[in-house]
């Protein structure tokens, strides 16, 4: 795969996505542009270097028509007051217009065109759709990995279209680190699991199961593995439907002599709610009344010790509901032990991001992955259609 250094881009019409997907308030404001910011050195290097600059993204799910509610014109502002360059808005995302602009562009200039997913051939992949972004485009650039995991026009249809093409630097960094934890990771690793359901993660675990030493797991999943094992859960979140599924992991999990470990206490509450009242068990069954809404202290210990072993340490997801504050100390705790470790630590996923996020530990972690589900996807089966678009 070449790196946008790789390319000659003086003069040169660039088509480059990326991730522009950022949370507004209800006035249309940017909330949080830190995945504007995250493509910034691939926009700089491209603008320094003479690229006369397509930049393209989605933002929210329009449904293959116009919603001014989702348009980029923020996104663009916002751009417009983090470098010196000249934006311009287009007023589309394809057509005789946009054509127009994007002749007209100068070397170090950027036209940001409008949410892709205002036309329904975005999501489709459709070739015709594809071939209008490609129309003119010299090279095109991919730095959304976030994005990657989605046969869509913008990441795999024009990559067909034009024959030079690269990835940029935040998608570089991103598979750089995440074949670390899938070609090549340094034992023992450790992988790091959370969140409400099995079903969500089933070829992700099945997936570690073939590389991880020791797979940990937290959050609501927790007791679907349990209840499967025939465990009285109370009111623990639990996917009945699942079962055999479950079994069938903690089967391979033994085969494949992989330490796999479930919670050895929890955090117990009647609901889901700041005010519960807690309490902390090391028995089953949970009392009919009660659910699980934190690991307990004795397994964030254990778990503590087997993560301050690790060269490789890859997490997603939750140890809890820790978005509640008495639920919190779990996930906090293990963002803390992620951190004071040696690994290479990679942390893929919002609610992981956040978890780091609250526990004062980013700066500590190795890799944060700017995209969830594209990092999944990609220790699952080990390559995106994004990424095999760049490489065919």
């Amino acid at each position: 795969m070449k790196s946008v250094i790789d390319l000659d881009v003086k003069g040169k019409l660039v088509f480059l996505r990326v991730d522009f997907n950022v949370p507004l308030d209800d006035k249309g404001g940017i909330r949080d542009d830190t995945r504007i910011r995250a493509s910034l050195p691939t926009i700089r290097y491209l603008l320094d270097h003479g690229a006369r600059l397509v930049i393209a993204s989605h933002l929210g799910r329009p449904k293959g028509k116009p919603d001014p509610k989702l348009s980029l014109r923020p996104a663009a502002r916002r751009l417009a007051e983090l470098i010196p360059n000249n934006i311009v808005m287009a007023p589309d995302v394809v057509g005789d217009a946009v054509v127009r602009l994007k002749q007209a562009l100068k070397p170090g200039e950027a036209l940001v065109l409008e949410n892709l997913r205002f036309d329904k051939g975005e999501e489709a992949d459709d070739p015709g759709f594809s071939r209008e972004l490609a129309e003119g485009i010299d090279a095109y650039v991919n730095d959304a990995f976030g994005s990657s995991h989605r046969a869509h026009a913008s990441v795999v249809g024009i990559a067909a279209c034009v024959k030079t093409k690269a990835a940029g630097f935040l998608m570089m960094k991103e598979v750089e680190y995440l074949k670390k934890a899938v070609h090549s990771p340094e034992k023992p690793y450790v992988a790091i699991l959370g969140g409400a359901k099995v079903s969500g993660k089933i070829e992700i675990i099945q997936s570690l199961l073939n590389k991880a030493d020791h797979v940990l797991i937290g959050g609501a999943m927790t007791y679907t593995f349990l209840k499967a094992q025939g465990s009285g859960v109370g009111k623990s979140l639990a996917e009945d439907d699942q079962k055999a599924v479950a079994l069938g992991i903690l089967a391979k999990a033994r085969e494949k002599r992989v330490d796999f470990r479930l919670p050895v206490d929890h955090v117990l509450a009647a609901a889901a709610e700041a005010g519960a009242v807690t309490r902390t068990v090391e028995t089953l069954p949970f009392p009919s009344d009660m659910m699980g809404v934190d690991i307990g202290p004795k397994t964030v210990a254990a778990y503590g010790l087997i993560i301050g072993t690790a060269k490789t340490i890859f997490w997603n997801g939750p140890m809890g509901i820790f978005e509640i504050e008495p639920f919190a100390a779990g996930t906090v705790q293990v963002a803390r032990a992620v951190a004071a470790s040696s690994a290479v630590s990679i942390v893929g996923g919002g609610d992981s991001i956040a978890a780091v996020k609250k526990a004062g530990v980013m700066d500590k972690i190795s890799h944060i992955s700017t995209g969830g589900g594209a990092s999944l996807e990609y220790i699952a089966y080990e390559s995106l259609p994004g990424i095999d678009a760049l490489e065919d």
